[in-house]
This record gives structure tokens, sequence and C-alpha cells, in this order.
């Protein structure tokens, strides 16, 4: 028996080891199991600023009914740059303010320690992957063309003449890189991609997000790191994500004189992990489009 338990022992310690280096199959259901992706980030218990929450009817997206919100920090702040957030699949605006997400708190929360003011706007994405899509949809065409105006007359900084930030998770991750690249530094100050979903190989992409290698081909964001040269990039993926060797993969070919902060920490993919990262995020993005007024 004592032969026993220390044999397991050594095979559980093997297998920690091998789930840490990636090298294991089902590396992330290992590394959940094995309790290796470290602590849930916790919603700041301070009160959020105003959340205002808004419909409109998107044509890029053909017609739907498009709920987006506005989160504004506390006090009283006039001509606050914008940062638009990028929900994941299976999510909408709404999401990114519940207690999944309490996006608002963690607004307040920052700019309380200091960083400097500014809003974040989130619109329904629905499952396009934030790209043309070969029904017509393209949630990324909705941001830049319907979202930003009405952004600015809300008296934000998000007109054609201003910088904005980008932040998404998942399926928003990858839209936020992509989204930044086509917007250029003239239009996007910082860039955050928390979890993307990214595919080095377009046989393994979603066939939610691409429906054959040729879409796959024309969107992809990997091989186009250098069209987010001037602008301040963040990635983050959690060592327990399934994304996380192709993540890694895509931030090493960035150029080597490109501004782009990554981290690559215990966390799986899901809102425990994006909650921890969001304070090093928002104060990333506070200084990123705070810099650009």
């Amino acid at each position: 028996m004592l032969l026993g338990g220390a044999t397991a022992a050594v095979v559980v310690a093997g297998a920690g080891a091998g789930v840490e280096q990636g090298v294991l199959p089902g590396r992330p259901w290992l590394q959940a199991h094995l309790g290796l992706n470290g602590e849930a980030g916790v919603i700041p218990d301070v009160e959020a600023g105003p959340v205002e929450t808004h419909t409109f009817v998107s044509q890029h997206r053909l017609g739907a009914e498009t709920g987006w919100c506005l989160i504004r920090p506390p006090g009283r702040h006039t001509d606050l740059p914008v940062v638009v957030a990028l929900h994941g699949l299976g999510q909408d605006a709404a999401t990114l303010v519940g207690p999944a997400m309490g996006l608002g708190r963690y607004l307040a929360a920052a700019v309380a320690a200091g960083v400097p003011p500014f809003a974040i706007a989130a619109a329904d994405g629905g499952t396009s992957y934030w790209h043309p899509r070969p029904d017509g949809e393209d949630a990324g065409a909705m941001v830049v063309d319907e979202l930003l105006p009405l952004l600015a007359e809300q008296r934000l900084r998000a007109t054609t003449s201003d910088r904005i930030g980008l932040i998404g998770w998942s399926m928003g991750g990858y839209g936020a890189l992509r989204l930044g690249g086509l917007l250029g530094p003239d239009r996007v100050a910082g860039v955050v991609a928390s979890s993307p979903a990214i595919w080095s190989d377009a046989d393994e992409a979603s066939s939610s997000g691409f429906s054959n290698a040729a879409e796959y081909e024309e969107y992809t964001v990997v091989g186009h790191q250098a069209d987010l040269t001037g602008i301040a990039v963040r990635v983050d993926c959690g060592t327990g994500d399934p994304f996380y060797r192709d993540v890694q993969d895509y931030v090493g070919a960035f150029p080597d004189d490109a501004d782009v902060t990554s981290t690559f920490e215990p966390g799986a993919h899901d809102p425990a992990y994006w909650r921890r990262m969001l304070p090093d995020q928002l104060a990333f993005l506070g200084a990123a489009v705070g810099s650009s007024a």
C-alpha cells in the first residue's frame, strides 16, 4: 500500500509537470482537475458608475435588433475616450455588465485607483466572430459604422478623428485583434485580447466563425501581426486554455519592435480567469486611450 501510494503520488506529480509544459493530451481538462488554474477573479465591492442600455436596428447585422450598453465611471467626467468591448461566443453586451463579468464595477475600481477615466461601450455581435460572414452579416462593420457614431452623439471621443481602445474575450479577443489591425493606429490606441480564439490551422478553426478554409484565410489574424504596428497591444491567455499554444505562437510572431505585452499564467477559458486579468487590462487601456487624447 505504501509503495502504491508513493507511485500514485509520483504519477500525479508527473502529470502536473506535463500539464504545465502542455505536453500531455487533454491539458485543459487535466489542469482544471489538478487545481492548476489559479484563483478566480473577484468583482470589486464598489459602486459602479452609470450604465445605459439601448437598442438599434443594425443593417450590418441584417436588420437584427441589437442591444448595446454604455458604461461610465462614477463622478462627473466629460469628453471621455472610449473603449469598445467585444463579447465572446454565446454572450452578448448584457453579459459583460452582469454578474459573470461585472465590467462596470471593475471600471469604477480602476478609475478610483488612478487609471485615467474612460467609457466602455459594448454591443451584441451575435455569433459572427466580428467579421464578414457568407450570409452578409458583419458585426465588425456594425461597430465601426453604427456603434461608434452613436457614441459620438453621447459626447464621447468616438468620431473618425478620435482614437479608441478595444478589448475582447475569446471570439471577441480575436475580433479586437482583427478590428484593431483593420482600423490601424490612426483610429486605435490600444487593444486587449483576453484568451483570443485563435487557430494556427484552418482545419481546426471553429465552424461557427469560419465556414471553410477560404473564409479562415481571408479573416485570420495569424500572419497579420504587423497590421497592429503603432498600436499598444496586450494579449493574455491562461495556460489551461485550449487556445494557449496557438496564442503563444501568435504573440511570438509579432515584429521585434512591436509594442506588445503578453502574459501566460495559470487560468482556464472562463470568466474566473477573465475577471482576474481585468484590473491590469483596464489599467493598460486607460494609459493607452488617455495618452492619445
